[in-house]
């Protein structure tokens, strides 16, 4: 099944694929191979992963592409904006 890995080659995505297809048919669930790239973003992004590190793993072009999926998920960070009021000090 995974002949390609064991002689060193590269599966292509396709191969990636029907393989992912195979396990789960096998196990009786239907997961979408996708579906686990996005739960291991949502994953990183809960273990609060930094949105260029979630970006590398996926692949991304840019940061701004992981941003337009996976902003919903992000927590925004109050507490480093009150900082940086504390540092700044109160509006004149």
């Amino acid at each position: 099944m995974f002949a390609a890995v064991e002689d060193g080659g590269i599966m292509s995505p396709r191969s990636i694929s029907k393989a992912w297809e195979r396990v789960t048919k096998r196990l009786g669930i239907s997961v979408g191979f996708h579906a686990t790239r996005h739960y291991h973003a949502s994953t990183l992004i809960a273990a609060g992963a930094d949105v260029v590190t979630v970006s590398r793993r996926l692949g991304h072009g840019s940061a701004a592409i992981t941003l337009t999926v996976y902003a919903h998920l992000m927590k925004p960070d109050d507490h480093a904006a009150a900082i940086m009021q504390t540092v700044l000090g109160p509006k004149a």
